[in-house]
């Protein structure tokens, strides 16, 4: 019999990430992701990691910039706010190509905003929300399982391209309890780490730099990322379908919106509702050819978010000319996560 554990979101991506070779955490409190650096300050020092709780968000990804430059695997962690401080290292660590994983278990915003569950952080997450014009890899789980095994597949393909990774979640999926089957790391063929720092010696020097002066340097850095980006885009992009292929409405979520979502079209489906679930697993690269996929014969979509509206400029830039895209959004705040039956409701109406 499979071994089985019963773990929240928080401690499923710390396990993911030790299974994965994580042997450095960096952070600083904040609510609601703090199980992660406890979990962490327990687990590394027993198995010969490091663990420091730095005196500032903006300290822990600095030091996740410089243990990722000699080509450890580390990781930080926060909550929103916490990841906006965050921002000018990650710019940073994107020039420089330098794989992490930042871990964000978003909650309400703008400002200081709250503890309560939102996915208001997309647009700071895949339009880069520091300087420069860089993207990052983003995750984005739905299950306790998936913080497990994304959390494993962001630090694998971190490395292979050479790009700070993020799993994005937020107060639902990190917080709650579910089942989990813990497994090895899949054995994923990595590149040699050949560009990390090193001590002196007589082998040949390495700089990390995100700083070009010379003449065209920093043109041709830019599109260097940008082919990089192009190759996560043809490569690397994941979603999954639900009861897509007779769908007359096609319901769209990430995250734990989309868990929502799933029941409100498995009760729409008993209803005789030909209804079904595209969830981008990706969103950065986000999926656009499943959308223009599914929207060849499908011609309306519905997208569920827990905010006013972010993924749905992307989803209606990845569907078909003539796709109707209806939105359907709760902003955070206390007691603002839609309930299936509320969903439901939005269905009957853009399936009628």
């Amino acid at each position: 019999m499979e071994k089985r554990l019963f773990v929240r979101g928080n401690e499923a991506v710390c396990l993911g990430a030790i299974e994965a070779g994580c042997r450095h955490y960096f952070g600083y409190p904040i609510t609601p992701q703090n199980d992660i650096p406890e979990f962490m300050s327990r687990e590394l020092p027993r198995i010969d990691g490091v663990f420091i709780q730095a005196e500032s968000e903006i300290a822990a990804i600095n030091m996740v910039m410089g243990a990722a430059a000699t080509g450890n695997r580390a990781m930080t962690s926060s909550s929103s706010p916490g990841i906006s401080l965050k921002m000018e290292a990650i710019s940073f660590m994107a020039c420089m190509e330098l794989p992490c994983l930042i871990v964000n278990i978003s909650r309400s915003g703008p400002g200081l905003g709250g503890i309560d569950a939102s996915q208001g952080d997309y647009f700071q997450a895949v339009k880069a929300g520091g300087h420069g014009g860089y993207h990052i890899l983003v995750l984005a789980p739905s299950s306790i399982q998936e913080m497990y095994d994304l959390t494993m597949l962001a630090f694998d393909l971190s490395e292979i391209y050479r790009i700070p990774a993020m799993i994005l979640g937020d107060a639902v999926v990190g917080q709650m309890k579910e089942p989990l089957i813990p497994h090895p790391r899949p054995d994923t063929e990595l590149p040699e780490k050949t560009w990390a720092l090193r001590g002196k010696g007589d082998g040949e020097q390495r700089i990390i730099k995100s700083l070009y002066l010379g003449d065209g340097e920093l043109e041709a850095q830019n599109w260097k990322l940008h082919s990089k980006y192009q190759a996560l885009k043809d490569n690397e992009t994941r979603w999954e379908e639900f009861e897509t292929a007779t769908a007359s409405l096609l319901v769209t979520a990430f995250g734990s919106a989309a868990r929502i979502a799933k029941t409100a079209v498995m009760m729409a489906r008993e209803e005789g509702l030909k209804v079904g679930l595209l969830r981008p697993i990706t969103l950065f690269p986000f999926p656009a050819e499943a959308y223009a996929a599914a929207t060849q014969q499908c011609k309306k979509v519905l997208d569920i978010e827990l905010n006013t509206g972010q993924m749905l400029e992307d989803v209606k830039l990845s569907v078909t000319r003539d796709t109707d895209v209806f939105f359907y959004g709760r902003p955070s705040g206390t007691g603002s996560l839609p309930t299936p039956e509320e969903l439901l409701e939005q269905i009957r109406r853009h399936c009628s």
